[in-house]
């Protein structure tokens, strides 16, 4: 199906040179509509967690960032470049971390990582590896074979695979997934300390709200493939009238209200 033509592009250059810019962004499949007329911007520097429950459309909504689906209307423009028409001018400037998209599992994390490195065109391939990899501690993995590694193991390489080429954007599909508290905590604060130190842009789907609580600026909460919210975890706790984020995100999910907004809107009302 033929994409929508966006028609205000003031729109855009009024946001200046965001990182993300979307607009109007729809993806359907047949009948099905995954993803309905979706608009935000994201900050550079902000760390903003994409948050819904299943069918929700964040997946489909991150893989249109990524390039990996074409929308059926609206656009998504990264460091000003439309991601659908010319995905590789941006792409060594973003990346993306998932436990549920595996490496080649016959290769080891060492072969794997410098066939990314190769992708992303990184000078001194290994170098680089040697550094990300004492950065998240999997010095000892790197001979060994992918398909050999722990669930916890693959995500610190995935984790590794997307920091190789210092990405400006870096998107994150569940980061902590299937690690030990302890190790979850210390890959949280990787995350925050490279966000912090390299300036980057981050996006963050999970279901850990105690995660998101800790690391997000700004919650984007998806219902049926629209933005139901969008602002900060503790306006939206307040909103809910919830003492947790997870608290409010069932109410979400579940097709609650905001009881708070909603008196805001009848007093509002003419």
């Amino acid at each position: 199906m033929a994409r929508d033509s966006v028609q205000d592009e003031g729109a855009f250059t009024a946001e200046g040179m965001a990182p993300v810019i979307v607009r109007g962004l729809t993806k359907r499949f047949g009948s099905v509509t995954a993803v309905d007329h979706l608009d935000f911007t994201l900050e550079a520097g902000s760390t903003v967690a994409l948050l819904g429950g299943n069918g929700a459309g964040k997946t489909t909504t991150i893989a249109m960032l990524l390039g990996l689906i074409r929308p059926s209307a609206g656009v998504v423009r990264i460091f000003g470049t439309d991601i659908a028409e010319c995905r590789y001018a941006v792409a060594q400037r973003m990346n993306f971390q998932s436990p549920y998209v595996d490496l080649p599992q016959r290769l080891t994390v060492r072969q794997n990582l410098m066939v990314y490195a190769g992708l992303y065109g990184i000078a001194n391939a290994s170098d680089r590896i040697a550094s990300v990899a004492a950065q998240l501690q999997i010095e000892s993995l790197l001979s060994r074979p992918t398909g050999k590694l722990s669930a916890g193991q693959k995500t610190r390489v995935g984790l590794a695979k997307a920091l190789l080429n210092a990405p400006e954007l870096l998107l994150l599909d569940e980061p902590t997934a299937s690690l030990d508290p302890d190790t979850a905590d210390w890959v949280r604060q990787t995350i925050k300390d490279y966000a912090s130190s390299r300036g980057a842009t981050l996006l963050i789907a999970s279901h850990n709200m105690s995660e998101v609580e800790r690391l997000a600026d700004r919650v984007i909460l998806l219902h049926a493939g629209r933005i139901v919210e969008d602002e900060t975890p503790a306006a939206l706790v307040a909103a809910y009238g919830r003492e947790t984020l997870e608290d409010v995100f069932l109410d979400v999910v579940r097709g609650r209200a905001a009881p708070n907004a909603s008196a805001q809107l009848l007093s509002e009302a003419p």
